[in-house]
């Protein structure tokens, strides 16, 4: 080789060497200062995005601790970004006004209620528009003139019951007192109206959208603000916005999600279930203003409807999950399929569309949410948060398919450990999703309470079985789970783990589990009833007593409905038996669980009856139970995600790495970074 080229050759080596050296693993401490995409509009016209970086404090830096915050920033093209607020004003629900001239959102100024506040577009600052003075805005919409907002607004103060409450009788009466929501109709100015005029709803609304026309509205409404009807029992009302009255329902018989009406009025695009029975909403419908009359689009695919969208010319755009991927479809005004297009390795999570232009938020195995725009069959990135991804060694992340014992075939996303698996297998991590209607994507996956590319630079591979019961396969494939509580939805876990040990990825002895919610009754039934199977368990506001979790919860009609088809008075033995507190004998998988202590959706004293049994059936096997203030069903706040990131990975790192079911337990407060940077 001439000297030359020699020379070339090893600075080009020494340069990939010095790459390999600079990237490095991802972290918890990463996972808590990441930034994503937020909220995203487009302007009437289609030449700019409004859009929300949304973020958590970075308590590892020393920021005070606090839930996400969003902040207001616009584009006009890929990588011409600018932030449009003061620092730290922290926004949602963003619009453009129907002309295009401003950008309003919901903000809570000092001392305030959160009102409606806008921005100029070319120059000038913030100012309030409109609010309802002793009640938070909740939600709003422009009429078609940018004349009037109207308003969805909390409860009106009680004030007799104050009273009593400053008095020290603080008592809650349970489901009673319900507090709906109001509308009101107000004027845009130079100054805010002071008087908005109240308007009729029916029921509790939670969304209201202005049909062009300007004389009705179409809102979300249910019988009561309580979950369980928001969940069973919303319907669309299309009302009179001078009188309130309701002029036609939808009369859609399960869940209901998204909802847009079409730019002449006439048709209403409705994502929702295709009865009461359908676990999830994932199925494209078009509803006749008029007469109520609907139509699906997909009905019986393989896939899971998303996200849906108008274009001005009445053609309608859909996102649609198809197992791990995703698509873009378009629609003629009659409900023909005209076009698809797919992305690549982008997952489409939301979309938006103003003028000609067409806006979605994207993700991928490489970065979370960002801006992307679709122009000719096209996806073009906009938006770049976290930079720093790039000094970080990932996983190769793909779809793994295998077939479960009766022959139904089972998808998941698999991550493998950063450089491959180890010969003989890797410490594997199951990351079981809940609902279980819901699916997992092959996009980002690293989250505080999903070990994702934190995991794969330690050492594991991670899956993420879509099991059965997940949506993005059919309603079918969704309701497979269904009157069989833990039966073959979990055999689906232990199938796959196989599957990988077959594949050369697991190492049998050293596979673990975790998942919130319904992964989390997966995590407790695979430390229990299938102990064998796994060396290690984190579960996170789980399931753990079938009979006692349908008295504790906030949705006991979607349970009867979606889940399990009887009540527990019909079959008592059967749900203790599918219970993991029946299954504690075997229970020899180390676990830690961890719950918020104001959880409606699963109690904490589920997580506190599992403990419970263990510590007395069980005592030599490893539990620790850690409860988190304040915090609901998962974390909100960063310092609780943060501190859970840590527990989960210091847990696998003690039983599951080492395969040492017998370890000693790891000390009961975890060394944090801000811990350590005080020292």
């Amino acid at each position: 080789m001439p000297r030359k080229l020699l020379a070339l050759a090893a600075l080009l080596g020494s340069a990939s060497i010095a790459a390999t050296a600079a990237a490095r693993p991802m972290t918890p401490e990463d996972v808590a200062k990441m930034e994503s995409l937020g909220e995203l509009t487009v302007s009437p016209d289609g030449s700019r995005v409004a859009f929300t970086t949304a973020r958590l404090p970075d308590v590892t830096e020393g920021e005070e601790n606090g839930t996400t915050k969003q902040q207001l920033k616009l584009t006009y093209g890929p990588d011409s970004v600018r932030a449009f607020l003061p620092a730290g004003m922290n926004v949602s629900t963003v619009r453009f006004s129907p002309d295009g001239t401003t950008i309003s959102f919901l903000y809570t100024a000092e001392d305030e209620k959160r009102a409606v506040w806008a921005i100029p577009v070319d120059g000038g600052g913030h100012r309030k528009l409109a609010e309802v003075a002793e009640a938070d805005v909740r939600d709003y919409a422009w009429s078609p003139d940018g004349a009037t907002l109207y308003l969805l607004a909390g409860a009106a103060p009680d004030e007799a019951l104050d009273k009593r409450k400053e008095a020290g009788f603080d008592a809650v009466v349970y489901e009673e007192e319900a507090k709906l929501n109001r509308l009101f109709a107000a004027r845009v100015g130079t100054e805010v109206d002071a008087a908005p005029k109240p308007v009729a709803v029916p029921g509790h609304v939670s969304a209201i959208q202005v049909a062009p026309g300007g004389t009705t509205a179409i809102v979300e409404s249910a019988p009561s603000p309580r979950v369980d009807d928001s969940y069973t029992s919303k319907r669309v009302h299309v009302i009179d916005l001078a009188s309130g009255r309701v002029i036609e329902v939808v009369e859609t018989p399960g869940k209901l999600g998204d909802v847009e009406i079409s730019p002449d009025g006439r048709r209403i695009a409705l994502i929702a279930g295709v009865d009461a029975h359908d676990p999830a909403t994932t199925t494209l419908h078009l509803a006749d203003v008029a007469t109520g009359e609907y139509r699906a689009l997909n009905a019986g695919a393989a896939e899971a409807a998303n996200d849906a969208e108008f274009l001005p010319d009445g053609r309608l755009a859909a996102i649609v999950d198809v197992g791990t991927q995703s698509v873009l479809r378009i629609y003629s005004a009659d409900g023909t399929l005209l076009e698809e297009h797919d992305p690549g390795a982008l997952i489409l999570s939301d979309l938006e569309v103003g003028g000609n232009t067409i806006a979605v938020e994207g993700h991928s195995p490489e970065h979370p949410p960002e801006l992307f725009v679709m122009a000719d069959g096209r996806f073009t990135r906009w938006t770049r948060h976290n930079p720093w991804l790039a000094e970080i060694d990932m996983g190769e992340q793909r779809t793994f398919t295998y077939t479960a014992r009766d022959g139904q075939a089972i998808e998941g996303v698999l991550i493998e450990p950063v450089g491959g698996p180890a010969r003989g297998g890797s410490p594997v991590i199951f990351d079981v999703h809940g609902g279980p209607e819901a699916h997992e994507t092959n996009g980002w996956q690293t989250h505080y309470s999903s070990p994702g590319q934190v995991a794969a630079g330690q050492g594991y591979a991670v899956f993420i079985p879509n099991y059965r019961g997940s949506t993005g396969y059919g309603v079918a494939f969704a309701k497979q789970h269904q009157a069989d509580y833990a039966g073959k939805e979990f055999d689906d876990l232990v199938d796959g783990k196989r599957a990988l040990v077959e594949a050369g990825i697991a190492d049998p002895d050293r596979v673990g589990i975790t998942g919130g919610s319904y992964g989390g009754f997966a995590t407790a039934w695979g430390s229990t009833y299938y102990s064998q199977e796994f060396a290690a368990g984190v579960m996170f506001v789980g399931i753990s007593n079938n009979i006692s979790k349908f008295g504790t919860t906030d949705i006991p009609n979607e349970m009867y409905l979606v889940h399990e088809r009887k009540w527990p008075w019909e079959e008592w033995d059967h749900l203790l038996e599918r219970s993991p507190i029946y299954h504690v004998d075997k229970a020899e998988t180390p676990l830690l669980i961890m719950h918020g202590d104001s959880d409606t959706r699963v109690s904490p004293t589920q997580s506190y009856e599992l403990y419970r049994h263990i510590k007395t059936r069980k005592p030599d096997t490893p539990v620790r139970l850690v409860l988190y203030p304040g915090e609901g069903h998962g974390n909100s706040k960063a310092a609780a995600r943060y501190d859970y990131n840590v527990r989960m990975m210091e847990w696998f790192d003690t039983y599951l790495k080492t395969g040492d079911r017998d370890a000693p337990l790891p000390a009961p407060r975890p060394e944090l970074a801000i811990e350590t940077a005080e020292k």
